[in-house]
């Protein structure tokens, strides 16, 4: 007879999966940092809300300004996010690559596989 799956068995069967993933080199890895703001750009596009640079730099929760500028050119660089302009050109709208969209894709995924194999 098998052992009660707990709850926590199948999130750290989900980190494992997760893991594995992030070898995997389909864009440069983020700094956690790097990741927390993708997970905000990636929750208001689900929102369908509209992200600027400038909302994002007035988070105060993920640094100094100066900080997630850099971040952002940086996700830019590395393929996570893009820029897109707006009626006021000194506004960019921050949004998802395709390639970032098939990440969340893939990591759904994994969050699935982890749940059945509970």
């Amino acid at each position: 007879m098998s052992k009660p799956t707990r709850p926590a068995d199948i999130y750290l069967r989900f980190l494992n999966l997760l893991g594995a993933l992030r070898d995997l080199p389909a864009l440069p890895p983020l700094d956690p940092l790097e990741e927390r703001i993708l997970a905000v750009v990636g929750r208001a596009r689900q929102l369908e809300q509209r992200l600027s640079v400038r909302d994002l730099m007035s988070q105060e929760e993920l640094g100094a300004p100066a900080t997630i500028h850099t971040r952002i050119k940086s996700m830019r660089s590395k393929g996570w996010v893009v820029l897109a302009d707006t009626e006021d050109s000194r506004r960019k709208q921050v949004d998802l690559t395709p390639a970032a969209l098939a990440y969340f894709d893939e990591v759904s995924g994994l969050m699935l596989q982890a749940a059945r194999e509970g």
